[in-house]
C-alpha cells in the first residue's frame, strides 16, 4: 500500500487572508477622484471648524449687498483682495493632511490678525481667502497694508521653511460695480502677479482688449442679447464672466 506524501507546515505556501487580497477590480479614475473629495472635505472641515470664518457663499453674499447699497453716495471705499498660499500643494504631499491643515488655519489667524478689527476675513476655498475692506481708506493706502501683511508673513511648514502669499486687490465702483466682474479683477490681478513670481501684490487694472474671431450659433446671440438687455449688464462683460468660470472649472 501506497504511503501518502505530506508537506512539512514549514514548508507549506501559506495562503493569503481575505485582508490581504487584491482589490476585486482595478481602481478607476473616478475611485481616485472620490476619495479625494472626501479627504477634501474632511479637510475643509478642520480648517473652518477651527478658524469659524465666513465661507465663500457668505463673501457673495455680503459683498453683493454692499455693492447695491449706497456706498458711493455715503462715500464709502469697498476693496476686496483675494490671498493666496503659494505653491501649498506641495505642503499636504511632503508633511501630510493634518500638517497642511495647521498651516491652513495659522495662516488665516495670520490675516485676521492683520487687518483692520472692522475687516472680513473670509475662507473662501482650498488655500484661498478673502478680504472686503469698507470704509474711509483708500485703496492705496489699503494697497500698502496688503503689502505689509504680505511681507510680515511668518507662517512655516514643519521643517521651518518660510512661505509666502500673492494678494489680488479690486476697488468697487473704479474697477466693477458687480459682485461677477469686481471678483474677476481681483482674480486676474492675482493671476498676474502669479505668473510674475509671486509673493506680490497686485492692484487690477483696466483689461486689454485682444480682438479674436468667435463663432456662435443665432440662438445663443439671440439669448445673450435678451440677458443683456433684461440685466442691464454689456454683452462682452457677461460672456467674459462665461469664460472666466469655464476656465475655473478646468484649472486653467
Amino acid at each position: 500500500m501506497a504511503t501518502k506524501k505530506t508537506t512539512p507546515a514549514s514548508t507549506q505556501t501559506k495562503q493569503p487572508s481575505a485582508k490581504a487580497s487584491a482589490p476585486s477590480h482595478p481602481v478607476t479614475v473616478a475611485e481616485h477622484r472620490q476619495v479625494g473629495k472626501a479627504h477634501a472635505v474632511r479637510s475643509n472641515n478642520a480648517v473652518n471648524d477651527a478658524l469659524q470664518f465666513p465661507t465663500g457663499d457668505d463673501f457673495e453674499a455680503d459683498l453683493t449687498s454692499l455693492l447695491d447699497g449706497d456706498y458711493e453716495q455715503s462715500g464709502e471705499t469697498v476693496v476686496i483682495a483675494l490671498v493666496d498660499f503659494d505653491e501649498f500643494m506641495h505642503i499636504n504631499k511632503d508633511f501630510g493632511i493634518e500638517a497642511g491643515d495647521q498651516v491652513l488655519i495659522d495662516t488665516g489667524r495670520y490675516i485676521k490678525a492683520h487687518v483692520p478689527a472692522d475687516t472680513t476675513v473670509y475662507r473662501i476655498g482650498g488655500d484661498e481667502f478673502a478680504v472686503i475692506f469698507r470704509g474711509n481708506t483708500e485703496r492705496e493706502d489699503i494697497f500698502l497694508l496688503l503689502n505689509d501683511l504680505k511681507n510680515g508673513f511668518d507662517v512655516k511648514t514643519p521643517d521651518g521653511a518660510s512661505q509666502t502669499l500673492t494678494i489680488g486687490m479690486a476697488t468697487a465702483g473704479i474697477d466693477a460695480n458687480r459682485y461677477a466682474e469686481l471678483v474677476r479683477k481681483a482674480d486676474s490681478a492675482l493671476y498676474r502677479a502669479k505668473v510674475a513670481g509671486r509673493n506680490k501684490v497686485a492692484m487690477a487694472r483696466e483689461d486689454k482688449m485682444i480682438p479674436k474671431t468667435s463663432h456662435y450659433t443665432q440662438e445663443q446671440l439671440q439669448r445673450l442679447s435678451k440677458l443683456s438687455k433684461e440685466e442691464g449688464i454689456g454683452e462682452a462683460i457677461l460672456l467674459r464672466e462665461a469664460l472666466d468660470m469655464l476656465l475655473k472649472k478646468y484649472d486653467n
